[in-house]
């Protein structure tokens, strides 16, 4: 896993809210746009591990492909289950994750990417 890295979603408000509140306080980070190179299903249990989350906790469960899938946050699965749901569908993934320093946040609000830079 990336030192300094955002999970980044061109697309999202909040993702590039957040890559801006860190190019302006000379936080550099890699930006990986994990729609078009999803993280594995090791580097989301990484992620996941350092964010304090379980991987049902990083699920967009508000997202057309959540309903698609016939999900629900209840499901009897395991951790590498959800984590490969996730690994496989990235567009599931809340965003953006932010790794800066051997610390790890999600960008909601995005104002929490600073509380990284200490």
């Amino acid at each position: 896993m990336a030192q300094n890295v955002i999970y980044h979603n061109p697309r999202c408000s909040k993702s590039r809210e957040a890559l801006k509140l860190l190019q302006d306080n000379a936080m550099p980070v890699e930006i990986i746009e994990y729609l078009k190179t999803p993280p594995s299903v090791h580097v989301l249990d990484g992620l996941c591990t350092l964010l304090g989350l379980t991987p049902q906790e990083l699920l967009r469960s508000k997202e057309n492909r959540f309903k698609e899938l016939s999900l629900s946050l209840k499901d009897a699965r395991s951790r590498e289950e959800w984590l490969q749901i996730l690994a496989d569908n990235p567009k599931l993934i809340e965003r953006p994750i932010v790794v800066y320093n051997g610390k790890a946040t999600l960008g909601r609000p995005p104002q929490r990417v600073l509380e990284l830079k200490s």
